[in-house]
């Protein structure tokens, strides 16, 4: 139990492996996932180290298995699998090495075979229609060809036996070229042929794919009537610049339907290769897909592996790895019998050798979780990881962060939508976890599922608690205010009514309040009132700044039991205790201020209710002559003084105290340790010399270790000082977003009550109601006297 509020006990051990089961037991270790690797290799480079080639290798596995995914992306669905693989040996690492690059392989062959064909069905596909739409325009245009080539000495009615641009000795060129190019392509060659050309364009009805990135390709064809074999150079350069195509069209039709046939027959041909084509790289992505997570899974595991490895030592003889690990002490069965499995698993002889060791360093925090606790630990952890055995705030925060973005929220029908929601992913989890969605937004929800089914839970809470669903008041009890005592005793009249814009309620009549509060609740005779967000928002304020105060006393109360683990008395004294007083004393007074003034003022006598923030301010400045503000209480000049006098004293007590006697302390040990007589007794064998030298170096390094300096500590207390009793003060201001996020929140829903055509005085639920409902038809600004 005590693990959940402090973080674990941790041991550090050095750990002695033989080579050949070093790779079974790290695994195991892995799958334990309680263990922390030191690096024993820092001096070295990641390229110096002892497996940096297998690591080469895992990457290269991962860089084929990136291919595949981009292979499979859209067009097969990647296969799951419900268990997580275990991990393979390291055997078992060629076997896949060789499956995968034979995969790629075969892949890739597969890509540029179908590509290959593609390109020559996408080109078949352009001289097709190039052919039909040639063919279409000899035949229309025929008749403006021979006119425009007829001779003088021809008859008028003489058959030519072949057409007229071969008898003028006029050369055409077609192709076909992008159709966003077709404008400018037009346009420059009319000028460089200076006019001298005739072109015909016409759209390609077929939309093509490109074989490489298979994109949609809208053409033109093209066909070019020329004169001149310096007109016929010019229109080449320019389809070469355009990247338009050029294709060897006949000159007679019986060649041009001879060469159609032909092209259709290929195109034929090619469409069965290119499907036989498909399927084969079809069948080889459903092979990858199926085995592709598996495959991820192991590789990772592989890298993971050898990456530790590379953290260990290796001794002279190569066949033992030394490493050190951190574990917690209360895994230290697990992880024995953990290193017994991989020892079994790999078939070594050697039993592993864990031993203890003593270190300086400071022990790795760990805190353990489970998945309802993870995410409230993230929280906590994305702030600031505590030190080692230090208490946890995670359990703390599981109550108070909801409950804070509650306070903020506040609308019990805003907050069942989000509790049904959280609730409908809590039910599912097992499901939803299967999915493996890589959506970063839904696996930021899905992962806070927990947090966001407390946070509806107690936004429910302090939902009811404003009287607040989705901008309406619930009348579930009936008011505890009632409009008829006005009229009966004649204080309101119709004349009143039409005169006076705004009615104030008096509690002094009898009957218009009952001398109960609502049982539950803001009284949802507030939702008529004029001064409804005056009352609220200093309701909302007082409470917020009793909510952030009552959070940092007990930040400080935390920190006692820190210093009671610890055996810290002197922090107790010189810190807690001042600490607790200068907070206590001003801010803990203003809570009291605040909760004396809700008991002790009710309805009746609300009006002679004095000025908190006047009393706090006039504490400080020791005034207490303004009659316009009657006290609390009697003896509150006495008491008010005390308190200041006592925050004012806090201060010196935690700047100046602790670093005095730290430093008297310090002078007291190193007076001691000159008054150790030294050893005169010499040693002349080597080994008990080089013993002497180790324990004075060793000495040496605990002096440097706890070298002390006062400037630096009472630099370190000056800013402890000032951050804490400034802090008291900015974080109670901080702590007024609580206040203004829900007065936020509450205008949001009220714009989109607007929005939906709701008036804003109409309660939600008005049938318990009628009491002040029946006047509402005549009185729709009330100001409620409170």
């Amino acid at each position: 139990m005590a693990s959940i509020f402090r973080s674990e006990e941790m041991c550090l051990s050095q750990l002695f492996l033989q080579v050949e089961a070093a790779y079974c037991c790290v695994a195991e270790l892995g799958e334990l996932g309680l263990v922390q690797f030191k690096d024993l290799n820092v001096k070295e480079s990641r390229f110096q180290r002892k497996f940096v080639n297998e690591v080469r290798r895992c990457e290269s596995l991962e860089r084929i298995l990136r291919f595949l995914e981009d292979q499979m992306q859209d067009e097969i669905e990647i296969q799951v699998p419900e268990k997580s693989p275990l991990t393979p040996l390291p055997r078992e690492m060629i076997i896949l090495e060789t499956a995968l690059e034979k995969l790629e392989g075969e892949l890739q062959e597969a890509n540029q075979n179908y590509q290959a064909l593609k390109k020559n069905f996408l080109e078949l596909t352009e001289f097709k229609h190039l052919l039909k739409k040639t063919q279409d325009f000899f035949e229309t245009e025929a008749n403006l060809a021979d006119d425009f080539f007829v001779e003088d000495t021809s008859g008028l009615l003489e058959l030519r036996p072949t057409p007229a641009y071969i008898s003028g000795k006029l050369g055409f060129t077609a192709g076909v070229v992008n159709r966003e190019r077709m404008a400018s392509f037009e346009r420059l060659l009319w000028r460089i042929c200076r006019g001298n050309i005739y072109v015909k364009f016409s759209e390609m009805d077929t939309v093509l794919e490109d074989p490489v990135t298979r994109e949609e390709i809208k053409k033109n064809i093209f066909i070019i009537f020329y004169q001149g074999e310096q007109l016929r150079e010019k229109i080449k350069k320019v389809c070469d610049g355009y990247r338009a195509t050029v294709y060897p069209c006949p000159e007679l039709a019986l060649e041009r339907r001879e060469m159609l046939q032909g092209v259709n027959m290929r195109l034929e041909d090619l469409l069965t290769v290119l499907t036989q084509t498909e399927s084969h790289r079809q069948s080889l992505l459903q092979e990858a897909a199926a085995n592709w997570h598996s495959w991820v899974i192991k590789v990772q595991k592989m890298k993971a592996i050898y990456h530790i490895l590379n953290l260990c030592n290796i001794d002279i003889t190569q066949q033992c790895v030394i490493a050190e690990i951190w574990f917690p002490v209360a895994d230290t069965v697990r992880i024995r019998r953990a290193l017994e499995q991989g020892v079994e698993l790999s078939g070594s002889s050697m039993v592993p050798i864990l031993t203890a060791v003593q270190s300086k360093t400071a022990p790795p925090t760990f805190n353990r979780t489970n998945k309802f606790t993870a995410g409230f630990q993230n929280i906590v952890d994305a702030y600031g990881i505590g030190s080692y055995r230090e208490m946890n705030p995670a359990p703390y925060t599981i109550i108070t962060f909801p409950f804070l973005f509650a306070v903020m929220f506040g609308d019990c029908g805003h907050g069942t939508v989000m509790f049904l929601a959280a609730l409908w992913m809590v039910l599912n989890e097992k499901h939803l976890l299967a999915q493996k969605s890589t959506n970063e937004i839904w696996n930021t929800f899905f992962h806070g599922r927990y947090l966001i089914l407390l946070m509806g839970i107690f936004s429910i809470y302090t939902g009811l608690i404003y009287n607040d669903c989705f901008a309406k008041s619930l009348n579930i009890f009936g008011s505890s205010w009632s409009v008829q005592p006005m009229f009966r005793n004649g204080t309101w009249s119709m004349q009143v009514l039409k005169t006076n814009p705004l009615l104030q309620l008096d509690p002094a009549v009898p009957g218009v309040y009952s001398g109960n509060p609502y049982p539950f609740g803001i009284d949802p005779i507030w939702n008529l009132a004029s001064n409804k967000l005056t009352f609220l928002n200093s309701y909302k304020m007082k409470m917020s700044v009793i909510l952030g105060i009552v959070q940092m006393v007990f930040g400080v109360i935390l920190s006692l039991f820190n210093y009671r683990f610890f055996r810290n008395t002197l922090n107790i004294i010189l810190q807690f205790i001042p600490e607790m007083i200068f907070i206590l004393s001003l801010f803990g007074y203003l809570v009291f201020m605040i909760i004396f003034k809700w008991c002790s003022f009710d309805v009746s006598v609300s009006r002679r209710a004095p000025s908190i923030l006047i009393h706090f301010i006039n504490m400080f400045l020791f005034n207490y002559k303004d009659s316009s503000n009657v006290p609390l209480y009697q003896h509150q000049q006495k008491v008010q003084s005390f308190f200041v006098i006592m925050a004012l004293i806090s201060v010196p007590w935690m700047l100046l105290i602790k670093p005095f006697i730290l430093r008297a302390n310090h002078r007291k040990s190193q007076l001691q340790a000159s008054r150790i007589p030294e050893d005169t007794t010499e040693n002349t064998e080597g080994d008990n010399s080089g013993h002497i030298a180790s324990v004075g170096a060793h000495g040496a390094q605990d002096d440097h270790d706890q070298e002390f300096n006062f400037g630096d500590i009472f630099v370190h207390q000056a800013i402890h000082t000032i951050e804490y009793c400034l802090g008291c003060i900015s974080n109670t201001a901080s702590y007024l977003r609580l206040w203004a996020l829900s007065l936020a929140h509450a205008q949001l829903s009220v714009v989109g009550s607007f929005a939906a055509g709701l008036p804003p005085w109409l309660p939600v639920w008005k049938v318990p109601f009628p009491r002040f409902w029946r006047c509402s038809d005549l009185v729709q600004i009330v100001t409620v006297s409170c």
